[in-house]
């Protein structure tokens, strides 16, 4: 999944009334029966009469989701308890890019077999993204990530740029935007010096706590979930021109015909900002929540 530099919330609100002259001739005609009657029923109407909503989620996606606990497990949660019925997660892996996860997981349906979700989740709140994918709304957005560098104080006491990171070790996830960020910055200058050959950003803060490096860098929500709370370590902006200053809020997709689903699941989004559920279910997380 690809991080995006442009964010910008705006979920669809449409519905078919064209379809009402030609429902009502069909009636007339005699044409349709139970099959048509299931096929006219709403998203929201489908997941309560089968009892339970199916929501995407990601696998190894630290601290959202590992190995079936995690953020965007528990919103999850609250959000099938939001509709009134049970949840029933579909994790799965990433695929190349998020045009082919809104694909399999959203509109269409894995060539596996498996999916498409009612809804997934940690979908990039995304202008591009919204037009590149006219079959899907986006919407709801629960979180305001961003790239980021955890350092230590003791070693690094200030960084506003890159040159006190030269020569130094430093730990970021080579296939993650702030790998590429970091590779590629100051004409390669800390190309040699940086460790690249892990997952995520949670691996490479556990270098930082070691004492393996002198600086982590990755996601905000990777970095923090590990190292918030320690006084050893400072976490700040990634100090690169070309990284996305105000980060990219994260939300969630469904099918563009579900409107009623949609406002439903973002009415329960609401609620949970409002009651601060959101923010206690992001606190387990060791993450500090603030509205996006």
């Amino acid at each position: 999944m690809t991080a995006r530099d442009e964010r910008d919330p705006s979920p669809a609100r449409r519905r078919l009334i064209a379809a009402a002259p030609a429902l009502a001739l069909g009636t007339l005609l005699g044409v349709g029966g139970p099959a048509r009657a299931q096929e006219e029923k709403s998203a929201l109407t489908r997941i309560r009469e089968r009892g339970h909503l199916v929501v995407g989620i990601y696998h190894d996606l630290p601290p959202f989701h590992v190995k079936g606990q995690g953020i965007d497990m528990e919103l999850a949660q609250a959000l099938a308890q939001g509709l009134g019925v049970r949840l029933s997660a579909l994790p799965f892996n990433a695929a190349e890019n998020m045009n082919d996860d809104l694909r399999n997981m959203v509109w269409k349906g894995h060539y596996l077999g498996y999916g498409p979700a009612d809804v997934l989740l940690h979908v990039p709140v995304d202008r591009p993204l919204m037009i590149e994918n006219p079959q899907v709304s986006i919407f709801g957005p629960y979180w305001r990530e961003r790239v980021a560098i955890a350092r230590d104080l003791s070693k690094l006491p200030e960084l506003d740029s890159l040159e006190p990171l030269r020569r130094q070790p430093v730990a970021v996830p080579g296939q993650s935007l702030a790998g590429w960020l970091m590779i590629g910055a100051e004409s390669g200058m800390l190309r040699d010096s940086l460790q690249t050959r892990m997952d995520n950003g949670v691996i490479a803060a556990q270098m930082l706590q070691r004492g393996e490096v002198v600086a982590a860098a990755g996601l905000r929500s990777e970095l923090e979930s590990t190292l918030r709370g320690d006084p050893r370590f400072a976490i700040g902006a990634l100090p690169v021109p070309r990284a996305p200053k105000d980060g990219w809020a994260v939300g969630m997709a469904t099918k563009k015909s579900a409107t009623d689903l949609a406002e439903a699941l973002q009415r329960v989004v609401n609620d949970l900002a409002t009651t601060g559920a959101l923010k206690s279910m992001f606190a387990r997380g060791n993450l500090d929540w603030r509205p996006v």
